[in-house]
C-alpha cells in the first residue's frame, strides 16, 4: 500500500550495491531469492527486516539504511522470490495468501533468510526481527516458531494467531506498534494478542497510536501519519538499544 519509488527500485536490482549496502542473491531449498544487506561495522548488532505485501522494495531498503546509520547491521529478507515484486493488489494477495496457507514454508523462508544473513557475517546471536504489515505477521510467526532472537517487532502488522498455534515457545521480547484507526487489523485483534501473550508469560509491550490507519509508516502514501511514524520509530530505536548489546 505505497507509492513506488521506481528509480530507486530499479537501481537496487540492477547493481550489486545500493546506499552502502549490497543486494544479496541467496537460495532456500533450491529456490532463488534476493535480499539486501548493509552493515556499518563488523559484529554490529543485527536486525532481520521483513517486507510488506509488495515484496522487498526501496521502502525496506530505506528503513535498512536508516538502521545502519544507527549502528545496526540489517538483512532485508525476500519471502516472495527473486524478481517477484507484485504491484497489483490481486498479485499481492496471491503471494501473501500462499504463505498464510503454508506456515511451514513461511517459517522455512524466514530461517533461510537468517542463514543468508549469517553467511554474510551478520551476528545473528545478537538480533531482533522486525517487519511491516504482512512482514509483521511473519515476524509473529517467527516468534511462535521459537526462533532464537532477542526481540520481535511489528509495525501495523497482522496480529492473529492461526488455529493450533500459540506463543508457548517464544523467546525474546515483543514490541507491537499499531494504529487505532486500522480497519484491516482492528483493536479487537490487538486486545486478543495482548491476552495471548499475557497467558503465556511472554514479555511484551504494545502501543497504539490514535488516528493512525493501516500502513501509517509508509512515506508518501495517503495513509502516512508523520506523528505516529516518528513516535513508533523512536520507540523502536529505544527498544533496540535496550535489547541488543
Amino acid at each position: 500500500m505505497r507509492i513506488p519509488y521506481a528509480i530507486l527500485f530499479l537501481a537496487m536490482f540492477t547493481t550489486t550495491a545500493f546506499a552502502g549496502g549490497q543486494v544479496v542473491p541467496y537460495d532456500v531449498k533450491g529456490e532463488a531469492f534476493e535480499g539486501y544487506f548493509i552493515s556499518p561495522a563488523d559484529n554490529a548488532p543485527f536486525v532481520l527486516l521483513i517486507h510488506d505485501w509488495d515484496g522487498l522494495t526501496d521502502y525496506e531498503i530505506k528503513r535498512a539504511d536508516m538502521l545502519a546509520e544507527k549502528g545496526y547491521a540489517v538483512f532485508a529478507a525476500d519471502l516472495f522470490g527473486a524478481g517477484i515484486r507484485p504491484t497489483e493488489v490481486k498479485d499481492r494477495r496471491e503471494h501473501t495468501g500462499e504463505l498464510y496457507k503454508n506456515r511451514e514454508r513461511m517459517r522455512s523462508l524466514l530461517y533461510g533468510a537468517l542463514d543468508a544473513a549469517r553467511a554474510r557475517g551478520a551476528n545473528v546471536s545478537n538480533a531482533v526481527t522486525m517487519g511491516y504489515c504482512f512482514g509483521g505477521a511473519a515476524v509473529l510467526e517467527f516468534a511462535r516458531a521459537g526462533a532464537d532472537m532477542k526481540g520481535f517487532v511489528t509495525f501495523h502488522g497482522g496480529l492473529s494467531t492461526p488455529e493450533g498455534q500459540d506463543y508457548g515457545n517464544t523467546k525474546g521480547r515483543l514490541l507491537i506498534l499499531h494504529g487505532t484507526a486500522d480497519s484491516s487489523i482492528t483493536m479487537d485483534h490487538f486486545a486478543m494478542l495482548a491476552k495471548e501473550l499475557e497467558e503465556k508469560g511472554v514479555p511484551h509491550e504494545m502501543i497504539a497510536y490514535g488516528g493512525a490507519p493501516h500502513a501509517f509508516t509508509v512515506f508518501g502514501s495517503e495513509r502516512y501519519r508523520k506523528d505516529a511514524d516518528e513516535k513508533s520509530w523512536k520507540r523502536f530505536a529505544e527498544f533496540l538499544e535496550e535489547t541488543l548489546k
